[in-house]
């Protein structure tokens, strides 16, 4: 039986629903899962007037129903904008609209009737003018699913970095950077990993400071609490090693294949090195939920936004490993 993935269709005025037609005219996803789309059936079909092909889209009512049919797609339709909602353009009903898809989509999740949800980009300006107050995605499926201690993986390339704060100015970010911290992510990413198929992750923990603090010279952070987190989680059994400077780690992670993956302390620490390496493939995982979730690794892309010129291979990644995470966790699927 193929896992059932739950595609939220992001914000409506930028590219979202654009790159999910893209993604869903590739066979190769119904080979493997059975997609269903969250969203609205007439803006979904909008996309594909706008990308081309012949796709075609259908209203079902559960998800228990879809995806069973490639060249059409199958929309859980919430009918909650109007057709000619601008593209490009701030929208509070846009945002508004994005954050009921991703509600309903955890609804089914949290029920196991859909066994991953992926998510197209939304706009965080909108979302809060709909009335909606989360900086993010992952903090809104964080408080949809009841959970505190989540953290953000990235894949892109041949690197992978999961993070220790995301969200949170610089300065802020420095003072969250504490031992249980640091090892309840360590302990996400080996079993995060482990859910890819991984078996015994090979786990670099990045230093916050320059030469991770220079035994103490530039920082204490990298000594009173990144130390002692790695060395509990090396004593729990997982292959960790750290603080290791973070202007080579990633060299060593991504280039020298010498590490599965690397634990950040912020967020530019593992967005820049990813989107450096794998922009347009680039994953984002969110860890810790009770459910899968998988995402694009970039915006809304307003600029480009109706002009049917968005790559989707980030969204085509984001669902082929979703897929490939819920066959493992749903081993009786």
């Amino acid at each position: 039986m193929k896992p059932i993935l739950g595609i939220t269709m992001g914000d409506a005025a930028g590219i979202g629903p654009e790159i999910i037609v893209k993604a869903l005219a590739a066979k190769e996803i119904y080979e493997i899962a059975r997609p269903v789309v969250f969203g609205d059936k007439k803006i979904m079909e909008r996309a594909i007037g706008i990308v081309g092909g012949d796709l075609k889209c259908q209203t079902v009512q559960e998800p228990s129903l879809a995806g069973k049919t490639y060249g059409t797609i199958d929309v859980v339709d919430l009918d909650n904008l109007p057709l000619d909602l601008p593209f490009a353009q701030v929208d509070g009903r846009a945002g508004k609209a994005a954050y009921e898809y991703i509600e309903k989509a955890v609804g089914y999740a949290l029920k196991a009737e859909i066994h991953a949800i992926v998510t197209a980009p939304l706009n965080k300006e909108a979302l809060n003018l709909g009335g909606c107050h989360y900086p993010g995605h992952t903090e809104i499926l964080g408080a949809l699913s009841g959970q505190k201690d989540y953290s953000m993986m990235l894949v892109g390339g041949a690197l992978k970095v999961i993070h220790v704060t995301t969200h949170v100015p610089l300065r802020k970010a420095c003072d969250l950077v504490k031992k249980d911290r640091v090892l309840r992510v360590i302990r996400l990413a080996n079993d995060t990993l482990k859910m890819m198929g991984i078996v015994k992750p090979r786990i670099a923990v990045a230093g916050l400071n320059p030469h991770s603090g220079e035994h103490g010279l530039f920082g204490t952070e990298d000594e009173l609490e990144i130390t002692p987190a790695v060395d509990e989680a090396k004593a729990m059994g997982m292959d960790v090693t750290g603080p290791v400077p973070p202007d080579t780690v990633f060299y060593q992670a991504a280039i020298r294949e010498r590490f599965d993956i690397v634990v950040v302390m912020y967020h530019d620490q593992g967005h820049i090195p990813i989107k450096v390496l794998g922009f347009e493939t680039g994953v984002n995982v969110t860890v810790g939920l009770p459910f899968i979730r998988t995402s694009v690794d970039h915006g809304t892309a307003f600029d480009i936004a109706g002009k049917g010129i968005a790559d989707g291979k980030s969204m085509t990644e984001s669902l082929l490993l979703g897929a490939k995470m819920a066959k493992v966790k749903f081993a009786d699927l």
